[in-house]
């Protein structure tokens, strides 16, 4: 077997799939920022589960950092069989609230990162007997969401790049899965900024890191295309797919106060 890469795993669904992946005896090389969470996840993860974590600490907004993280894995010889794509984050409010340089740094860490590591690591994937890609998308790729204009609009990207990307590999050792998660117990909220009305919405309707790793995980293994985790979050899909775009953009906007 070989090892799982997993970005912004020092917390949140990150760190509950990586722990998700430990118990299953799955060797960890977890990416994040923050060194000091790092080291104490890879350090925990390692005596708590008995498997080999090991940690790259990187700000993934940072030009070039696909390309170190790939360069340390040849370096190091990890044999990486999974590749989970959870890094990202988003800003709530009016788009001209935010400089362009903002929005860009958004769209990187969301889209571009993404295909960069997808890019360095197939030819490593393919090498492998079986081996997996996991995209963390959202609820939100379902739809247009004014107030979270640029986020929604990157998870929409995440998501028909990784169902492109599953076809185009239907019939190869590698598997290609996006999930999306809907309002989850994270630190999301705080870093975008959201308002009080949609972090009182957030909040009724969180689900569980754990839980949704557990799903995201077991969706992958499974071979699934597509995931939306959650009763409530497909109820909103479907009626999302039934309402005119107007209903549900005016839906949207109301909860983020645009």
């Amino acid at each position: 077997m070989g090892t799982a890469i997993i970005t912004g795993a020092s917390k949140g669904i990150g760190r509950a799939m990586a722990e998700e992946l430990a118990n299953r005896k799955t060797d960890l090389l977890l990416i994040a920022r923050n060194e000091d969470l790092l080291k104490e996840t890879t350090e925990l993860f390692s005596s708590k589960y008995g498997i080999k974590a090991n940690y790259i600490a990187i700000d993934l907004a940072i030009e070039g950092a696909a390309k170190k993280i790939y360069d340390c894995c040849i370096e190091k010889k990890y044999n990486i069989h999974i590749l989970i794509n959870n890094a990202g984050y988003g800003l709530s409010g009016h788009f001209e609230n935010y400089t362009l340089e903002e929005h860009l740094a958004v769209m990187r860490i969301n889209m571009n990162v993404i295909v960069e590591l997808c890019s360095y690591f197939l030819p490593m994937l393919r090498d492998q007997e079986k081996a997996y890609i996991l995209n963390i998308a959202s609820q939100t790729s379902f739809q247009a969401v004014p107030g979270l204009n640029i986020y929604a609009a990157s998870k929409a990207f995440l998501q028909s790049f990784s169902r492109g990307l599953r076809y185009e590999l239907r019939n190869t050792n590698v598997s290609v899965t996006v999930a999306c998660p809907g309002s989850t117990d994270t630190d999301f909220a705080n870093r975008a900024k959201v308002g009080a009305k949609a972090l009182k919405a957030a909040k009724t309707f969180n689900m569980n890191p754990a839980s949704v790793a557990e799903a995201a995980i077991n969706a992958m293994y499974s071979g699934k295309a597509e995931t939306t985790i959650g009763l409530i979050n497909k109820i909103t899909k479907f009626m999302v797919w039934l309402m005119p775009k107007k209903v549900s953009e005016k839906v949207a906007g109301d909860i983020y106060e645009v």
